[in-house]
């Protein structure tokens, strides 16, 4: 009698990539971006995906303990990168524009239901106050994995040095997942309201957060949906970009406007009244 082995029923394809042989990587393709990026990025992006929580978690219930502490200790890690990121205080130029921004967020904060009109009345009081400011808006479309999408938000250019600050009015939100470990929601604590900052300081906090978002997720046997996988959130920020200038949009009837007083800020005619589209008014 004939003992067949338990690799028997295998066929040489399916041995190969037991053994690592045959394993091939999945491809994916960048978007193109106004802002390059390292190669090593997208390979990151690449080994999270196949690795991450879109698949079933192949570790042992033994390993469950360990598995579960390796993903806080990884969130704990990405909350004080954070941390040290939003408290640094060294760029001189970013603290006097992180004042100016806080102070344009209190004048306009009747305008917070109306996002894109505040972005553009902010925009309108740093440029008043000699900023190179403008709104930037970001689009891509879908590809390798990529969902599209478009996004908006206001940026300065330092005249000096041409280095780019991104101001983002309702930054913390864009981070909200569903079911958040504690770990994560320390870490959502962490993330400015309102953010100012370098391009290259929010690379570095959109690499934290996205793979602590996954971790996150994973603890709680979700799957991490498409617009908060780090190559999505590159794209709000840092993707290919237009930026504009005029406070109202060309879509806007002056007619149907609404006047409001903001004190302090006389950028606009109508002495110093700023015009409002008729949806920003408040009860």
């Amino acid at each position: 009698m004939k003992i067949k082995r338990v690799t028997d029923p295998f066929d040489e394809i399916a041995k190969a990539r037991i053994v690592g042989v045959d394993m091939t990587r999945p491809d994916y393709f960048s978007s193109g971006s106004y802002h390059s990026r390292p190669a090593a990025a997208d390979e990151d992006d690449a080994t999270s995906l196949f690795l991450g929580c879109d698949a079933p978690d192949p570790a042992a219930d033994g390993g469950d303990e360990e598995l579960d502490r390796s993903m806080c200790e990884s969130i704990s890690e990405s909350v004080d990168l954070i941390g040290r990121i939003v408290e640094d205080e060294r760029d001189a130029y970013r603290n006097q524009l992180r004042v100016q921004v806080s102070r344009a967020a209190e004048i306009f904060a009747c305008l917070r239901s109306n996002k894109q009109m505040m972005r553009r009345n902010v925009m309108a009081y740093l440029r008043n106050c000699g900023y190179n400011a403008a709104v930037c808006k970001t689009k891509w479309e879908s590809t390798g994995g990529l969902s599209g999408g478009s996004y908006e938000f206001v940026d300065v250019v330092r005249g000096d040095s041409a280095s780019r600050y991104v101001v983002d009015l309702d930054f913390a939100a864009e981070f909200a997942i569903a079911r958040p470990a504690r770990s994560y929601e320390c870490l959502l604590q962490r993330l400015p309201r309102i953010y100012v900052g370098t391009a290259e300081e929010l690379r570095q906090i959109l690499r934290a957060a996205s793979n602590a978002a996954r971790w996150s997720m994973k603890c709680g046997g979700l799957i991490l949906p498409p617009w908060r996988k780090h190559r999505f959130m590159q794209s709000k920020w840092l993707g290919p970009y237009r930026r504009m200038t005029s406070l109202i949009s060309s879509a806007v009837n002056r007619s149907n406007g609404v006047k409001c007083r903001a004190v302090g800020f006389d950028a606009a005619a109508n002495g110093g009244r700023l015009v409002f589209p008729a949806a920003a008014r408040t009860k």
